[in-house]
């Protein structure tokens, strides 16, 4: 024989698989169930069996019979499954020993994720939070981080798909339930997991396929408190019950069930079932509930009372133990808190130590800083205020230039009004003189025609004297040649024209020189008002003037003269 233990520890199945051999032993099924209760170290037997599969249904091996001589299968190994036969009605008043405790919560757990049982999606967030608090003990959020549940089948996969939520939602619920469970034991979290389950409408039900006389099909479950029939399709509510102790007889006969009341009024309740091997495990289960119901309602057994005293001192002895533990754990928590305190309150000290050192540098920094800028601001000071006298003294100084300046320009003003007025004098003066000129050139023209008309004429007496007479004495000419002669000499003498000419050329330089000197003055009071002048007070006159005086810049000394210099040639040597 070979047998594993799958549900002792934790984290195990939730039954334990036995592999026989053929040939080893002869043992009966009580032998066999012992060595295992024995092995698990339960003494609550009574709640337990061993079933093995047969064809489409399960069979629990019987205590008074061979193993082999049983319709276990004959292959090799043999395998067998410990498992929960009956359920209590109250776990927590009935289930005395932590390991029938933890069985059943491991069956029940199991039988719950793949849905054998129905639980409600709140249900099931709630018996998750308690699986966890069982497996993991108090929830601690530095080592619990999350994604520890991301590997853990906790919800039943119906619930999961019913809801439009992720992993790491679910695991925020359970996680919040989880939390509030702090303090309680792993044994007290699967306490209360089996206590929230048993209210459960299909908690231990074993269901079976029947049929009525009419040949309608039900089902009928079994369970501690008595026998139900229900509607193939909703193992939830009962259309009908038998509870255990209105139950005169139960009874069968090859296919057929019979279910008699205590009540002889009450009609006898009878079915059918498909094998008759499903009636005989319908008796048997039928009979071990009957059996339990009955003995909940006596005085336990001497052994029973034994065990729960044990389980009492047991208890007692755990509950302070876990309350020594307790307090050392909150001894050694207070310990830490108050090192870790110390090591903070340390830690700020050093900080603070540190961070006054590194103000002290900064204030002698800050000292010396302040030092050097209050030399540089008495500096600044002494400097702004020689600045102030300064700009005190340039202001009356730039008063005093704009009262001179208001004066200059005024006299300026002035001078340039008397240049204006004596440009305009020149001006006349220069036209007057081109007069003259034009008068003098007119004569001039008139003096050279002259000159011209009396040369030809002289050359004309000249040339018929030469051919009448050639060789008389100039004294032999006539009278009235030698009086021509004189009359020319009267008109054209040199002396005459050579004053006339220097005389010009004296009016000419003089006036040039006039011009100069009035121009070069104009210009000087011109730059000097320049800079005094606003630009948007011109009037329309003025910027014609002054458009109009730039264009003369390019001009000879003056119109007039620049005329009649154009127009006077003086003579030659020969002409004059």
């Amino acid at each position: 024989m070979q047998y594993e233990t799958c549900s002792i520890g934790r984290e195990t199945h939730h039954c334990i698989i036995l592999q026989l051999f053929w040939g080893l032993v002869k043992w009966k099924g009580k032998d066999l169930f012992d060595l295992v209760c024995r092995t698990l170290g339960l003494r609550e037997t009574w709640f337990f069996g061993l079933r093995y599969d047969i064809k489409d249904t399960v069979a629990w091996l019987k205590m008074e019979k061979k193993v082999l001589d049983q319709e276990v299968p004959k292959e090799e190994p043999i395998t067998l499954h410990f498992l929960a036969k009956f359920y209590p009605e109250n776990a927590e008043e009935e289930l005395v020993q932590d390991i029938t405790q933890h069985l059943f919560f491991l069956q029940v757990k199991k039988k719950i994720l793949e849905e054998e049982i129905h639980c409600p999606p709140e249900a099931s967030v709630l018996l998750a939070s308690y699986a966890v608090h069982a497996k993991y003990g108090d929830y601690d959020p530095s080592v619990h981080n999350p994604g520890f549940l991301a590997e853990e089948d906790l919800l039943p996969k119906r619930v999961i798909n019913l809801y439009q939520m992720t992993a790491e939602m679910w695991e925020e619920r359970i996680t919040a339930c989880y939390a509030e469970h702090r303090g309680r034991t792993r044994d007290e979290a699967e306490m209360e997991y089996l206590k929230i389950a048993q209210d459960l409408d299909m908690y231990g039900v074993n269901y079976f396929l029947i049929r009525n006389k009419k040949g309608t099909d039900l089902l009928l479950g079994v369970d501690a408190l008595g026998l139900h029939i229900y509607e193939p399709d909703n193992r939830l509510t009962p259309k009908c019950s038998f509870p255990w102790n209105e139950i005169r007889n139960i009874s069968y006969s090859d296919k057929e069930f019979t279910i008699k009341p205590l009540d002889k009024k009450t009609n006898v309740f009878k079915f059918n079932s498909s094998r008759l091997r499903v009636n005989k495990l319908i008796l048997q289960l039928c009979i071990g509930n009957h059996d339990l119901f009955m003995r909940r309602r006596r005085v336990d057994s001497l052994e029973v009372q034994q065990m729960k005293a044990q389980a009492r001192e047991e208890r007692a002895r755990k509950q302070v133990e876990r309350q020594r533990l307790q307090r050392e754990k909150q001894l050694r928590e207070e310990a830490e808190r108050a090192r870790d305190e110390l090591e903070r309150r340390l830690m700020q000290l050093q900080d603070e130590a540190h961070m006054a050192n590194e103000a002290l540098l900064r204030s002698e920094q800050t000292a010396d800083l302040l030092a050097e800028k209050a030399q540089i601001a008495e500096e600044e000071a002494k400097l702004l205020a020689q600045k102030a006298a300064e700009a005190e003294t340039e202001m009356q100084r730039i008063k005093v230039t704009a009262i001179r300046g208001q004066e200059e320009r005024r006299l300026m003003e002035q001078k340039m009004l008397e240049a204006e007025m004596l440009a305009l004098k020149m001006a006349e003066e220069s036209e007057r003189r081109a007069k003259e000129a034009e008068q003098l050139k007119q004569d001039l023209q008139e003096a050279k025609e002259s000159e011209r008309r009396a040369k030809h004429k002289l050359l004309e007496i000249t040339s018929r004297a030469v051919y009448t007479s050639p060789g008389l004495p100039p004294d032999s000419m006539p009278p009235d040649l030698s009086f021509s002669r004189e009359n020319l000499s009267f008109d054209f003498k040199d002396t005459d024209m050579k004053r006339l000419s220097m005389e010009i050329e004296k009016e000419k330089v003089e006036y040039m020189e006039k011009s100069k000197h009035l121009q070069e003055q104009l210009n000087e009071l011109k730059t000097e008002i320049e800079s005094l002048k606003l630009k948007e007070r011109e009037t329309p006159l003025d910027i014609i003037h002054n458009k109009n005086t730039d264009d003369s810049l390019h001009l000879a000394p003056g119109p007039f003269f620049s005329e009649f210099l154009l127009s006077w040639t003086p003579l030659e040597e020969g002409d004059r």
